[in-house]
């Protein structure tokens, strides 16, 4: 079984990775179960492995956290559901590749509960959105906006990190970085698109959703 839990209020970062870390090495050691663990952080910036310090653009407007996830800065802050993610991939086809694909399927059925088309793009981390109610760009598409971010780390074949979905976040905290490396295209949330979705709404939809795509492991 897969234990849920979620925090209420804002969580530290800091301390969060450090129970992350925790969870991860003893579902490693077979001395817990995998877990999910929602929950929301405080305004903060986090820098990934591959994060480019001209992307930190207001290096002074929150805390920025050195992570050990893959990719690049991302905002964490309130309105936005953090879910750490800490499973066992060594138990789940040892594919890394396969299992960032199956946490993109998993939120792009999350925004489905809502109507909202999730797509993911070549060479772009994360879940877009293409925003009908904008106008073309200069090329003539329609514009894109990412609505999820995805992160993870692995040790033992246990991930930790994960993914993070804006409900209701201030979209204009993420002006001061590059979201993800990425600068053409623009940040939304399930608000932003019109949606009355509180937390408690993103939360059921995420449970729901989640067997289709991680199936329970057999005992042993």
């Amino acid at each position: 079984m897969v234990d849920w839990i979620t925090s209420p209020g804002l969580t530290g970062y800091e301390t969060a990775c450090r129970e992350m870390e925790a969870r991860a090495a003893a579902i490693a050691e077979g001395r817990a179960a995998e877990a999910i663990w929602l929950l929301e952080h405080p305004p903060l910036y986090t820098a990934g492995t591959s994060a480019d310090p001209a992307d930190l653009h207001a290096p002074d407007r929150f805390p920025v956290h050195q992570t050990r996830r893959g990719g690049q800065y991302t905002y964490h802050g309130p309105g936005q559901r953090v879910v750490y993610v800490m499973l066992n991939v060594g138990r789940r086809g040892r594919d890394v590749r396969r299992f960032v694909e199956d946490l993109e399927a998993w939120v792009i059925a999350t925004l489905d509960q809502f109507n909202v088309k999730g797509e993911i793009r070549p060479g772009r981390v994360g879940v877009w959105v293409v925003r009908d109610d904008r106008p073309l760009t200069p090329t003539g598409e329609k514009p894109e906006d990412k609505i999820a971010a995805i992160g993870i780390k692995m040790r033992r074949w246990v991930s930790f990190h994960g993914i993070s979905i804006n409900v209701e976040p201030d979209l204009e905290h993420f002006s001061g970085i590059v979201p993800c490396g990425i600068a053409e295209h623009g940040v939304t949330s399930l608000v932003d698109l019109g949606l009355p979705v509180d937390m408690g709404d993103v939360d059921v939809a995420l449970k729901k959703t989640f067997p289709n795509v991680f199936p329970a492991l057999e005992q042993v």
